[in-house]
């Protein structure tokens, strides 16, 4: 594809504290990730985490395509309502939730496509009032660095992009969905019945959320790149209709 015509896809930052190139902290996104999103055709931008509180959130993703939530640290307890924070929590950010959060919100309210990945699906999860268990029971129960079966819902925009009613899933989370959000629908789960996908039927824009990392294998296997694939597609389509509505 041209690359002065690709679908533009947002993807918010992740802050890190030490980067090899770099002097200072980092803004960033996994080669990976960006790999992915360039091999289905589309332009990766990462986007600045700012406070909702001092711009304009909506504005900001209207110039966009469509918008990729990735994976990062945990979401702060008490954003679902936890009054205690488990030992297991790590790398909280206020500022990174605040900026999810809101660009969860905006994104699904202006139709725009979206694919979140891991904690980006628990994001979502939690901007539509769902909560999220803190720890799946400590490392014998958690599932990182684990390859493992995922069975998926027929019928559901996840099927249609991994093509596929099961698929083998590269993960790296200690926690999961707990109570699902509002107009929320699993269409995944593991064998040990975790949630491992999310869409929201009858949503204005083309969504689905996955618990696992598919850019970590999608160089190789087609049924991880085809969820790329399915969010530079409905992104490239939300073009072509607003191009074909302003003639």
């Amino acid at each position: 594809m041209d690359p002065a015509v690709r679908p533009l896809i947002a993807i918010p930052a992740r802050f890190s504290a030490t980067t090899s190139a770099l002097r200072y902290t980092a803004e960033v996104n996994a080669r990976a990730l960006v790999e992915a999103v360039w091999r289905a055709g589309g332009e990766p931008a990462t986007i600045h985490p700012a406070d909702p509180g001092d711009c304009d959130v909506t504005a900001r993703l209207a110039r966009f395509d469509g918008v990729l939530l990735p994976g990062g640290g945990d979401m702060a307890p008490y954003r679902y309502g936890a009054t205690v924070t488990h030992d297991s929590v790590y790398d909280v950010d206020d500022l990174q939730d605040d900026c999810d959060l809101e660009v969860a919100r905006r994104t699904l309210d202006l139709g725009l496509p979206l694919l979140a990945i891991c904690r980006g699906l628990q994001v979502v999860n939690v901007a539509l009032g769902g909560t999220l268990e803190q720890d799946m029971g400590g490392p014998e129960l958690e599932h990182r660095h684990l390859v493992h079966p995922v069975a998926v819902q027929r019928g559901t925009r996840l099927e249609q992009a991994v093509g596929a009613e099961k698929t083998e899933a590269s993960c790296y989370h200690h926690q999961r969905v707990d109570r699902t959000g509002a107009g929320l629908a699993v269409t995944a789960r593991a064998a040990d019945g975790t949630v491992e996908g999310l869409e929201l039927p009858g949503a204005a824009g083309w969504f689905t959320g996955v618990q696992w990392h598919p850019e970590d294998t999608a160089h190789q296997d087609p049924a991880q790149q085809g969820l790329f694939d399915a969010l530079v597609r409905a992104a490239q389509n939300r073009r072509d209709g607003q191009v074909r509505d302003a003639l």
